[in-house]
This record gives C-alpha cells, sequence and structure tokens, in this order.
C-alpha cells in the first residue's frame, strides 16, 4: 500500500522524533523502517513504514495480519496519513518561521518533520496524565507499565509488539488494581476516571472535534478531574489537531527558548506571550518544533 506525501514531509526526520526514547513500546524503529501494530475493529494488522521513491510512504502488511477487508486497509492508511499530519499544508508554518528568531533555526535543522500525532484520544490523554510533572524518562517507564500490564499483544515474525489498552479495560479496574504501576492514588483515580467517561461515550474524539476550536475543547476537557490546561493543550495539539493549541506552562517548551535565546534563565510568561506573537495559527507546530532541539 502506497501512500502519497507532501513535499514538506521528510521521513527520516520523522523517524528521528520517534526514536527519542528506547524504551517506547507501542512502535520498533529497524533500518530506517517503522514497525507497528494497529487494533481495528477485530483485527490486529503489523504494519512497517518506509519510505519509497518520490513522494510516498510505502506500507506493508507483515506476516498474516494483511486485513480481509477493505475498509480495514482504508482505517491502516488513515492512521498513518493522522499519524504524520500528512494532510496539513505546513508551507505557512514555513514561511513565518523564516523571520521568527526562535523557530528559524529549528526549522531549517528539522525541515520536514511533521508534529507526530496520537489518533487514538483514550492514549492521548492517558499518555499526557502519565507525563505530568514528571521527567520524560520515567513517563515511558510509566507507560510500559501500563501497557505490559494492561495491554495486549500480538506476535508476528518472531516480535512482539504491543497494543494499547483499551478504554473499557481501564474503566473496569480499581486503584488497587493499577498498584503494579507504582503510581500515585490521585494518578491512578485520574486515568480510570478518564477511561469511563470515554468508555461510556461522555468523552469522545469526535465530541470534542465538534466544539470547534482549541479553546472550547480545552474547557471541556479541563471539567474533568485530573486533566489541567498542559494536558488539555498537550491532547489538542497531538490527538484533536487543533493547530493553535498552545502548552504554554510545558517545561521543554521554556528549556527550548532559553537554550536558543543563550539565556541562564527561562522566560517568563509575559516573555513567552511577547516571543511567540507571531505565531497565531500555529503556535502547536512552533512548540513542537522547539520540543525538537531538546532531543
Amino acid at each position: 500500500m502506497k501512500l502519497f506525501v507532501p513535499a514538506e514531509f521528510n521521513f527520516e526526520e520523522n523517524v528521528k522524533y520517534l526514536l527519542r526514547s528506547s524504551n517506547e513500546c507501542l512502535h520498533r524503529i529497524d533500518n530506517n523502517r517503522i514497525y507497528k501494530a494497529l487494533s481495528v475493529a477485530d483485527e490486529t494488522p503489523v504494519i512497517e513504514i518506509r519510505a519509497g521513491d518520490c513522494r510516498e510512504l510505502v506500507v506493508r502488511f507483515l506476516g498474516d495480519t494483511a486485513p480481509s477487508r477493505k475498509w480495514v486497509r482504508a482505517e491502516v492508511a488513515r492512521y498513518v496519513r493522522e499519524w504524520f499530519d500528512l494532510d496539513r499544508d505546513i508551507v505557512p508554518f514555513y514561511r513565518l518561521a523564516e523571520s521568527d528568531p526562535l523557530l528559524k533555526g529549528p526549522v531549517q535543522s528539522f525541515r520536514g518533520l511533521r508534529t507526530v500525532g496520537i489518533p487514538d484520544l483514550f492514549e492521548a490523554v492517558t499518555w499526557g496524565i502519565l507525563g505530568q510533572q514528571m521527567n520524560l524518562t520515567y513517563a515511558y517507564t510509566l507507560k510500559r507499565r501500563l501497557v505490559e500490564n494492561f495491554g495486549r499483544s500480538v506476535d508476528c515474525e518472531g516480535k512482539t509488539y504491543w497494543i494499547y489498552p483499551t478504554p473499557d479495560k481501564i474503566a473496569a479496574c480499581s486503584v488497587e488494581d493499577l498498584a503494579v504501576l507504582r503510581m500515585t492514588v490521585k494518578k491512578c483515580e485520574y486515568l480510570i476516571d478518564t477511561a469511563q467517561r470515554i468508555a461510556s461515550g461522555e468523552l469522545s474524539k469526535l465530541g470534542l472535534l465538534q466544539t470547534g476550536s482549541h479553546q472550547a475543547a480545552e474547557k471541556m476537557l479541563t471539567s474533568i478531574r485530573g486533566i489541567g490546561p498542559w494536558t488539555a493543550n498537550y491532547v489538542s495539539m497531538r490527538c484533536l489537531r487543533f493547530p493553535s493549541a498552545f502548552p504554554i506552562d510545558d517545561v521543554g517548551l521554556h528549556n527550548a527558548m532559553k537554550h536558543i535565546l543563550g539565556r541562564d534563565s527561562k522566560p517568563s510568561k509575559a516573555e513567552i506571550r511577547q516571543l511567540s506573537a507571531g505565531w497565531s495559527g500555529w503556535e502547536s507546530y512552533a512548540t513542537f518544533y522547539l520540543w525538537r532541539v531538546l532531543y
């Protein structure tokens, strides 16, 4: 299966981003190829993604996991396109970055990088909760514990691939069930509450998208216990794909700005607002490129 990609897409830059943690459990990368298992209805295709010739990605189904139905193959294609944000025209972002003192360097260094997404809402929200107020290395450790204890695995061509836990699975858990994760009681409660809301249909990706703006989505998300402005904007960036989502309180964003500006201290929120004044409509991409400076 071949997918057309825009000129402003560099497969290698996106692979480099996906390599940022050696403890990632939901995909693996070997010889500049991405391997991942997906759950679509009652099928679990395992795919290999590689760069093709002439602006295309080649998606290959491994072993006997090729979908038996055309619509499942179409869902796999849709997932890959959404994962790499392939349907967005980012030329306007590159134009504004050319004259921006913070963005000019990162865009030159990582040109072709997309805001690599988390298409599944439950995964996006829970990953945001796991990462609250802790370093990225330990967040990945928590993620692996969650996936390996409550997700499911599939073996294909001598490798084991993991599927993220479903909302239904976590919704049925108690705080005691999640003790194996070695998280705070509050975080366990947040995961269960979020899972129950998604499993019941009270919270959905479609419902959030239908709010029409990241501000409205943020308001809906922050009404949920355990989800603050940072997590809401993170979800809006990487799952809902609102380009103006802006996690302005993100420590990584502050550190990247500090590094590029060559300063000893992080900028204040007022300074960040001033420095980002020209990013209107592209705050999420600006943030993602600045994050990339740190890896």
